[in-house]
């Protein structure tokens, strides 16, 4: 669910994960992880500061 939250996000502006795994110093892969283990509130925080959207965005289940 984060993943796909970060994924989509990602997509509507135009970065990929990758890249943003990258400008963030964290390491290759991590990102697609977080729906079977649950990052740390401070790396879902970094995202969220950097993709300029709230933490919540990428917490709760989308409704999709």
């Amino acid at each position: 669910m984060i993943y796909d939250n970060v994924k989509r996000v990602c997509d509507e502006k135009g970065i990929s994960v990758g890249k943003l795994e990258k400008e963030l110093g964290m390491s290759n892969g991590s990102i697609c992880k977080w729906n079977e283990n649950e990052p740390g509130i401070r790396k879902v925080q970094k995202v969220a500061k950097y993709l300029g959207v709230s933490i919540e965005k990428l917490l709760i289940e989308s409704e999709e």
